[in-house]
């Protein structure tokens, strides 16, 4: 379609001129019949008749597709301004005498081609057997009558009477050749699928036009129809395409109404063949058709394409939004749908509405069912997004219950969208309060939305209304939920034996505040996280343990620092009650502040160090933590060790050489924990290495084995326990502490020993009873093995770690040679039976103990027959030849001094020398009690066959303890 531009001319040019409005150039010649300025200008509704108002009193009217002036109406005065009315019928105009007059616009300026007189009205309303008859009497009455003849063929054509309709039109042609005639004849043979015969026939039938434009034009509309209702729809389309560009003063808007009536068509043919999107498509463009707004008037040419084809065109619009809301549902495109709905008829006038009325109804019944349907499977296969846009159908089809509600809540609820889930919950609470389901559903919502205080408000409401329900099974499910306050107590079981394994007190590094055990709790019952944990278990009667653990175990995890105390460390009573965080960071709160920013920045709440979390003051703490602090190194997330003469510039080495591996307590900080950070005095991971957990570096803990001895694989490998006691005596050996009793209060962890803790008892009775405690329990005879002065607690132990320093003596095996070699030697020296004694005897021999700090040691026994001196360097150091028998001769240095004695010389009766060798169960091959947890009161009181002085015997006995071959 072309757009044209018309303009009204001044007093010495009062014409109308058309223009092109793509090149702006005039179209054909200007209108004249006026013989003053044109001072409006209007076109009908139709699009084919131009009124224009002159200041030469005269209204004229004028036909579009010609440019001819068809009447004139004279007005009192000059007219300034005119319109149509909305039907096309009226044409009012107002001027110089301030009055609007109404002029009827004439009939028959436009000529028709199918004047049907008596017959027309009943093919217009569908009576076509009346039509029928009226064309019959007529026939009947003058039977070389060709028009009635070539009408009643329309008639047959519109009752799919095909034959009939063909031998009316060639009787009507016969009679007389004419336009009419050969247009029937064109339709009955497109009906009976002749199309080359009814191109013919319609080419025959422009000779008849008398060369009008406006008739050919119509002829040419009805051709395509013709072609169109033959299933050549594409010729159809071509030919209406090129009418409507090739014939620009031509009624472009019919070309549009008969476009746009047969996408209608082919809409509804493409419903029925359930094509449903290309349905969509042809209505919705029948509906964009600017030919086709529902208020249109018809024109006369149109009505007689209701006459040739029976087309409802005043309905095309409804029908046209009726058909589309049909196939916009069944592609799915349920939004689309409804929103065709309800403009159709927000848009329709009343009596329109009212006509529709019934299938607006049946609409919402019938789609309101499916869209049910089809959103319960939705929901039930957990494709949220189509459920929800069904139940939203339903609730603007005016179908809204509270059964729906639930419905579009559910799937809400399943698409988390929260807010609007809890809309719709709280829509179910007003239409039936008390149901409750409706609360049911705001408890999820809400817990969704992490509003979880009021999430355990509607839950509790739900319990209530389950309570008290009417009928027993709703009551019953009342069994499958939990209260709050019993999903609490499950909490603070799981809470508590956590925090058994937890320190005492820790530093909030949020807040920055110092808190025991009970305000960690009730932090944790105000977090986000506990609120979450209680909103999500009470929905089910059986209590997700596995879950609660891992949120408690998550919360309440914390980090320890390990360090070495440096000047002015902040106590307990520094920082209690205040903000780590707003005190002076200087010196050891500085050190502390950083530890809590690092410990935060993992993302963990809670910090310990030993320099503030422990209230020294309250001795039953204190010795809770001494005992404890093992396992809380153990439990930890993570330990961060803080190495404060180690710069951030450091090379590899620098960990080895840093003071914090001299410290007795870092024994145990080192090897409890699962995870280790090493931290320099920055603040930065020593060495730039950013592995979570340093003990899995090969290089740094490499490094730290060259340094403290400590073999790396037995770190991975490390148990609290008696084991290896002997190796981890020596691991300590080297190191110092602040107290001396702690030397010994630091290591009872690495042996699974709890010891009371005594300030003031002195390095020598604490480091004795550690060790009375080992060889008790575990039997373990190589905490014997040391070099060094003997303790005041007993003289067979060490007075200090030290004495553990040097490496314990290995004697060789012995080959599989030498031992088949010293098994013969024996054969036929020593008796079966004695040998066999001598293996029950040891084997019966009790483990070692200690009682009031007495050890009982089975031992064997070897007098000294010989002792001889050697010269010494020491003065104060004396060294000995000792001789026994079954032994060889013994090297050993002491500070005792000895009187030199041999047979010939003996020493006098009141002095004895004696060789001890601790027996160990081990020689026989037996079960190594190490790590075993027999009491003592278990253990078997020991024999003394091996050696037992005479009870009458008085004097002074001095005896040497040798273990694998060392002497102390």
């Amino acid at each position: 379609m072309r757009t044209r531009l018309l303009t009204g001319g001044g007093s010495s040019d009062p014409t109308i001129r058309e223009w092109d409005t793509t090149t702006w150039q005039q179209v054909g010649d200007p209108w004249m019949g006026h013989s003053s300025q044109i001072n409006a200008i209007a076109v009908n509704p139709a699009g084919i008749l131009v009124a224009s108002a002159s200041h030469d009193n005269h209204v004229r009217l004028w036909r579009l597709s010609d440019r001819r002036s068809v009447a004139t109406f004279k007005h009192a005065s000059f007219t300034s301004c005119i319109t149509f009315s909305v039907d096309g019928s009226r044409i009012p105009s107002g001027g110089g005498d301030w009055m609007v007059s109404e002029w009827a616009v004439p009939q028959g300026i436009n000529p028709k081609i199918l004047a049907i007189t008596t017959a027309r009205d009943a093919c217009i309303d569908g009576h076509l057997s009346t039509a029928e008859e009226l064309l019959t009497q007529d026939i009947n009455t003058d039977a070389n009558n060709h028009t009635s003849y070539a009408h009643r063929s329309f008639v047959m054509a519109r009752q799919h009477n095909w034959d009939r309709a063909l031998q009316d039109a060639i009787k009507s042609i016969s009679i007389q050749p004419s336009l009419t005639g050969y247009i029937s004849k064109g339709i009955a043979l497109c009906g009976e699928g002749r199309v080359p015969d009814a191109r013919a026939a319609f080419d025959v039938a422009s000779m008849y036009t008398d060369q009008d434009s406006q008739i050919l034009h119509f002829l040419l509309l009805i051709k395509a129809i013709a072609l169109f209702n033959a299933d050549q729809h594409d010729e159809a389309n071509l030919l209406l395409k090129e009418l409507a560009a090739g014939c620009p003063n031509a009624d472009t808007l019919a070309c549009c109404v008969v476009q746009a009536y047969m996408r209608l068509q082919l809409g509804i043919k493409a419903l029925d063949g359930a094509r449903h999107e290309e349905a969509a498509d042809h209505f919705t463009a029948v509906l964009n058709s600017s030919a086709l707004l529902w208020s249109s008037p018809i024109h006369f040419m149109y009505e007689d394409l209701v006459v040739l084809f029976g087309w409802n065109l005043k309905s095309l619009w409804l029908i046209a939004y009726q058909k589309q809301c049909q196939a916009f549902f069944y592609a799915g495109r349920v939004d689309e749908a409804l929103e065709s709905h309800k403009f159709m008829m927000d848009n329709v006038d009343e009596t329109t509405k009212a006509s529709c009325l019934d299938w607006s109804t049946a609409f919402k019944q019938e789609y309101s069912t499916l869209f049910l349907t089809n959103g319960d499977t939705a929901l039930a296969a957990s494709d949220y997004d189509r459920a929800i846009d069904l139940y939203s159908a339903v609730i603007d089809l005016n179908s809204a219950s509270y059964a729906i509600f639930v419905k579009r809540s559910k799937a809400k609820l399943g698409k988390m969208l929260w807010t609007e889930a809890l809309l719709d919950a709280q829509k179910v609470t007003e239409l039936n309060s008390l149901s409750y389901v409706g609360y049911s559903l705001k408890y999820a919502a809400l817990h969704g939305a992490q509003r979880y205080d009021e999430a355990m408000q509607a839950f509790e409401v739900m319990l209530s209304k389950l309570d008290n329900a009417p009928d027993n099974e709703t009551r019953k499910l009342r069994q499958q939920y939990l209260s709050p306050s019993q999903v609490d107590r499950v909490i603070r079981k799981i809470i508590d034996a956590k925090l058994d394994n937890a320190p005492l007190r820790v530093i909030d590094t949020t807040s920055g505040l110092l808190c025991d055990r009970e305000t960690q709790i009730l932090t944790f019952k105000t977090s986000i996280e506990y609120k979450e944990l209680v909103s999500s278990t009470i929905a089910h009667r059986d209590i997700q343990m596995k879950h609660v653990k891992e949120v408690v175990t998550t919360y309440f995890q914390y980090v320890m620092l390990s360090h070495r105390w440096e000047g002015n460390e902040p106590l307990l009573q520094d920082i209690q009650g205040k903000d780590i965080y707003n005190l002076n960071p200087v010196g050891g709160i500085k050190k502390l502040q950083s530890f809590c920013q690092t410990v935060r920045d993992f993302g963990c709440r809670w910090a310990w160090s030993d320099t503030c979390c422990i209230d020294k003051s309250n001795s039953v703490e204190l010795q809770e933590s001494v005992n404890s602090m093992f396992v809380w190194y153990h439990h930890s997330r993570l330990t961060v060790v803080y190495l404060s003469d180690v710069p951030s510039s450091s090379k590899p080495g620098a960990l080895a050489k840093s003071a914090w591996n001299t410290r007795g307590w870092t024994v145990q900080e080192f090897l409890a924990p699962n995870a280790i950070l090493f931290y320099q005095q920055d603040w930065t991971p020593y060495l730039g290495d950013r592995t979570p957990n340093h003990k899995d570096s090969v290089a740094i803990m490499q490094e730290l084995e060259d340094a403290t001895g400590i073999d790396r694989r037995a770190v991975a490998a490390f148990r609290p326990g008696m084991r290896d006691a002997r190796e981890k005596l020596q691991w300590a050996s080297t190191r110092v502490t602040t107290f001396q009793e702690d030397i010994a209060y630091s290591l009872s962890s690495i042996f699974g020993v709890r010891l009371r803790v005594d300030y003031g008892e002195k390095k020598q009775n604490a480091l004795g009873r550690l060790l009375q405690e080992i060889i008790a329990q575990s039997g373990d005879i190589t905490a014997l093995d040391w070099v060094g002065k003997s303790s005041e607690f007993n003289s067979c132990l060490p007075a200090d770690i030290t004495s553990y320093e040097a490496p314990p003596c290995k004697l060789s095996s012995l080959s599989e040679d030498e031992i088949q070699s010293l098994v013969s030697s024996l054969r036929g020296v020593v008796a079966l039976q004695s040998a066999s004694k001598l293996y029950q005897t040891l084997d019966s021999l009790s483990a070692p103990r200690f009682a009031h700090r007495r050890l009982h040691l089975p031992c064997i026994v070897f007098p000294v027959t010989e002792v001889k001196r050697r010269p010494a360097h020491d003065q104060d150091i004396y060294t000995y030849e000792l001789k026994s028998d079954g032994l060889h001769n013994l090297h050993v240095t002491t500070e005792d001094k000895f009187a030199p004695f041999s047979p010939a010389r003996p020493l006098p009766t009141w002095q004895t020398i004696l060789l001890v060798r601790p027996w160990s169960r081990h020689l026989l091959g037996l079960h190594d009690t190490a790590d075993d947890t027999q009491s003592v009161d278990n253990w078997p009181i020991p024999e003394s066959s091996l050696y037992d002085p005479p009870a009458a015997q008085t004097g002074l006995i001095t005896a040497v303890c040798i273990t694998n071959g060392a002497t102390t």
